[in-house]
C-alpha cells in the first residue's frame, strides 16, 4: 500500500456540513456542485459518461462558480465483452417496443463511453486538474492511477456494497468508503455484477463497516433529510452522500419527464432493473422497468452495450411524447423528494441534522 499524505475528506477546507451531495451522471451540474460546495458540502461531479476533455470544461465551469472542494466521480467498471450475437438477438427483442413508437432500433450496438481502467487521457487530466476529492463506482482503479492521483494531493472514495468490497477499498489505501445500500438510487457499485448481491441495506452496511474498518464510512442510500444524516452518522458514518434529493433542484439537469415522475406514483415502486443499462440499478417504476421485469439478466449485452441500445429507445419514447424510457435512477427514499434551489435544500439538511442532533 502506498503511502500518502492527502488529508481527511471532512478536514478538508470549506467543509462545514458531513453532506456530499451524490456524483449522479447526467444529472449533477456544475452549478448543482458549486452550490452544495458553497453551502459547506461536497459538491460531485459524475465523469462515467464523459471523454476527457468534457470533464476538463466542467471541473472549470465549476471553478468559475465556487472556490470550494470538488468530488469528481469516475466508473471503474471492467470493460464491455463484445458479443455480436447476443446484441442482435437483444435489438431483436427490444424491436416491438421501437416500433410501437413509430422508430427503428439500431443496426448495431456500441459500447458508449470507456472505462476509467483504460481512460489514460481522463487520468492525465484529473491529475493535472487537482479536483479535492476523486471517486470511483464499480470497483477499484490500477495501482498506478491510484499512486498517481494521490500523488497529486487528492482525496480517493470508492463505493462498497459488501463487507469483502469494502475490505479491497481498504488494502488498496483508498481514503474512505462509500458505502452503498440497497436501498440507493442508480447503479449498484458492486466490482462483479453478476455474483449474488448481498443487498446489504444501508444502516446494516454502514454500522458493520464503522466496526470492521480503519477509514471513515459514508452513508449513501434512502437518505433524503437531516434526520437521515443525523441517523447515519449515530451508526458510525463520518458522512452521509444524498443523490435522489437533489434531483428535483433547480440546477439539476433532470428533464421534465423525470422530474414529473418523481413527483407521481412511481416514486412509491422504485425497482432494480438491468435492461436500462445492462447492469442493476434502481430506477423510478415505468414502461420500461415493467417490460424488463420479465428479461433473463443473462439476455441483456454488457454494460455499457446495453445503455447504447436503452438510450436510442428513451430517444425514440421521447419523439413521441412517452417519457417511459429514460434512465430515471431514484433511490426508495424518493416520496421525500423536495423541489428546492440546491443552495435552500442545502440550507434546509442543515437545519434539520442540527435539530435532530439535539435529540
Amino acid at each position: 500500500m502506498a503511502i500518502h499524505d492527502t488529508p481527511n475528506l471532512l478536514d478538508l477546507p470549506g467543509i462545514r456540513v458531513p453532506i456530499i451531495q451524490a456524483p449522479m451522471a447526467g444529472v449533477s451540474s456544475p452549478a448543482m456542485a458549486a452550490a452544495v460546495a458553497d453551502s459547506g458540502g461536497l459538491g460531485s461531479l459524475g465523469f462515467g459518461a464523459m471523454i476527457a476533455a468534457e470533464a476538463r470544461k466542467a471541473i472549470q465551469q465549476f471553478r468559475e462558480l465556487s472556490a470550494g472542494p470538488l468530488n469528481a466521480n469516475v466508473f471503474v467498471h471492467r470493460p464491455a465483452q463484445a458479443d455480436r450475437a447476443r446484441e442482435s438477438a437483444w435489438l431483436e427483442r427490444l424491436r416491438p417496443q421501437f416500433e410501437q413508437w413509430g422508430a427503428s432500433a439500431p443496426a448495431q450496438l456500441q459500447e458508449p463511453y470507456r472505462s476509467f481502467l483504460v481512460d489514460d487521457d481522463m487520468l492525465g487530466m484529473l491529475v493535472e486538474e487537482k479536483p479535492a476529492v476523486v471517486s470511483f463506482h464499480f470497483g477499484l482503479p490500477h495501482r498506478h492511477q491510484i499512486d498517481a492521483l494521490h500523488d497529486a494531493g487528492i482525496v480517493l472514495l470508492a463505493t462498497a456494497t459488501n463487507l469483502a468490497e469494502a475490505a479491497a477499498i481498504e488494502a488498496a489505501g483508498i481514503d474512505a468508503i462509500v458505502a452503498q445500500g440497497y436501498e440507493a438510487g442508480g447503479h449498484r457499485g458492486m466490482f462483479d455484477p453478476d455474483i449474488e448481491d448481498s443487498r446489504l441495506g444501508t444502516l446494516a452496511l454502514t454500522r458493520m463497516l464503522a466496526q470492521t474498518t480503519s477509514v471513515p464510512v459514508i452513508a449513501a442510500g434512502g437518505i433524503m433529510d437531516g434526520a437521515g444524516i443525523a441517523a447515519a452518522l449515530a451508526l458510525g458514518a463520518r458522512a452521509a452522500q444524498l443523490g435522489t434529493a437533489f434531483i428535483a433542484t433547480d440546477e439539476s439537469l433532470a428533464d421534465a419527464g423525470y422530474r414529473e415522475r418523481l413527483f407521481s406514483d412511481a416514486a412509491h415502486h422504485t425497482t432494480m432493473t438491468r435492461v436500462i443499462s445492462g447492469r442493476q440499478a434502481r430506477s423510478l417504476e415505468s414502461a420500461f422497468t415493467r417490460w424488463g421485469a420479465g428479461v433473463p439478466d443473462g439476455s441483456v449485452p454488457d454494460y455499457p452495450i446495453a445503455y447504447d441500445a436503452g438510450k436510442a429507445l428513451n430517444r425514440a419514447g421521447k419523439a413521441a411524447g412517452q417519457t417511459g424510457y429514460g434512465a430515471h435512477w431514484a433511490g426508495q427514499g424518493a416520496p421525500l423528494a423536495r423541489a428546492l434551489s440546491t443552495r435552500a435544500l442545502m440550507q434546509a439538511l442543515d437545519a434539520e441534522l442540527v435539530e435532530a442532533l439535539k435529540c
